[in-house]
């Protein structure tokens, strides 16, 4: 095994796309073992594209682009301004409460970090914000799009883990909202000092918050229709998946009127691309995953874990201080397909909630998208706002702080993030 994480390393270190890593690092298992049939890394393959938990991935992905062209951005930037203009830090306050309005929309921490740093990020540089403010509260805002529902990662990590997927949505919204207002804070503390006023002079008028609501409602429904489907048994993941495509289309077309026949085209054309680098992603994830199994590697390392201590939240400290190191070199998908497998023993063995543990676990592969010296969102968003890395990394702490705060709250109090599941679906 030690060949196979060496392999996996160098590849990763010279640029090798992550896809394309695992699985020659998975294919140099079978070379090391050949007593194995050759035909495993192919199996393995094939059957792992005709998983049917996976269908929901797909399908949330087409949503999320066909609601980005229904005009639903528009209208929750508009709520979002009138909730939060009247705040220290003007723009930034809006910017991460358009993140967590998107968030049932986007459902990816990456492409939410890229439209708000050109939807706001501009215009914030244009009011006086550094570049380094404005790149880290638009990144650190974006973390909310993993976390409430529908996010990618929960279906990942559920569909991989066989871990309830309507569970670990109810389990992001309270997370998500505390998510939101740490970084509210963060950005109130710091803005007052730079002295960033608000966005707007007077309170918004009754009149323009019920206009602002009724505008997004339609987002607004959506992860509330998800979670009530999944409750009440009308839709599985997969076919609800199915349902939120024709809601999409619905929106856009007849609520909106703002998707037309060449942005459908588009959004078409956009989900192909990630469909396709997901799919081969988890397809070829598969190869590896087998030869960590084979090996007896998740045992090892629980055993490893237990002499270090018995006691449940210690230890997912230290998982999550694993993972926040790994993210810092890997995207977080590739770490919650990759890192399931191995973690899911260690949680019977502490007898930790998987859906406690999920919900953690999520939220610190993400921040690694944010982190040096890889981060995937903070790449994006520096390149459009022309921010350098290490103004960036500079000007962000006071918000990794605030989320990593709420991230060691979430491990201590499990009761926060099983509250919706077991409110929702019962203990």
């Amino acid at each position: 095994m030690l060949l196979v994480l060496l392999t996996f390393a160098v590849l990763l270190v010279i640029g090798m796309p992550v896809a394309f890593v695992v699985g020659i690092s998975g294919l140099v298992f079978f070379f090391q073992n050949p007593d194995l049939p050759p035909t495993i890394p192919v199996q393995l393959t094939v059957t792992e594209t005709q998983n049917f938990a996976l269908l929901a991935v797909p399908l949330f992905i087409l949503a999320g682009n066909f609601l980005n062209g229904s005009g639903i951005t528009e209208n929750l930037l508009r709520l979002a301004s009138v909730l939060t203009g009247r705040m220290w830090g003007g723009l930034a306050q809006t910017s991460i409460a358009l993140s967590t309005l998107m968030s049932g929309v986007t459902g990816s921490s990456i492409a939410d970090a890229a439209m708000n740093a050109r939807i706001i990020g501009l215009k914030m540089l244009e009011r006086g914000f550094s570049r380094g403010y404005t790149a880290g509260v638009i990144s650190y805002g974006s973390l909310m799009a993993p976390i409430i529902p529908p996010g990618i990662g929960f279906i990942l990590y559920g569909t991989v883990g066989q871990v309830s997927i309507g569970r670990l949505f109810a389990a992001g919204i309270i997370p998500g909202i505390m998510l939101w207002a740490s970084l509210a804070v963060a950005i109130s503390l710091t803005a007052r000092k730079r002295g960033y006023g608000p966005e707007r002079e007077r309170m918004p008028r009754p009149t323009e918050i019920g206009s602002a609501v009724i505008g997004g409602i339609w987002a607004l429904l959506f992860p509330v229709i998800l979670l009530l489907g999944l409750r009440m048994g009308v839709f599985t993941p997969s076919e609800i998946g199915a349902f939120a495509v024709v809601y999409a289309v619905v929106i856009g077309f007849f609520a909106y009127r703002m998707l037309s026949a060449k942005g459908f085209v588009a959004a078409v054309e956009s989900s192909l691309v990630d469909i396709g680098a997901v799919m081969f992603l988890l397809a070829l994830s598969a190869v590896f995953g087998y030869g960590i199994i084979f090996e007896q590697v998740p045992d090892a390392i629980a055993q490893w874990m237990l002499g270090v201590t018995d006691h449940p939240q210690l230890a997912m400290v230290l998982i999550v201080l694993f993972i926040l190191v790994a993210g810092t070199f890997m995207e977080g998908s590739v770490l919650i397909v990759m890192l399931t497998p191995i973690f899911m023993p260690l949680l019977k063995q502490y007898e930790i909630d998987p859906v406690h543990f999920g919900l953690v676990f999520i939220i610190a592969a993400t921040i690694g998208n944010y982190t040096p010296p890889v981060g995937g969102a903070m790449f994006v968003v520096c390149q459009i706002l022309r921010c350098p890395i290490g103004e960036y990394t500079r000007e962000s702490v006071p918000f990794l702080l605030a989320v990593s705060a709420v991230s060691l709250l979430l491990i201590f109090l499990p009761g926060i993030v099983l509250l919706m599941p077991n409110w929702l679906f019962g203990p």
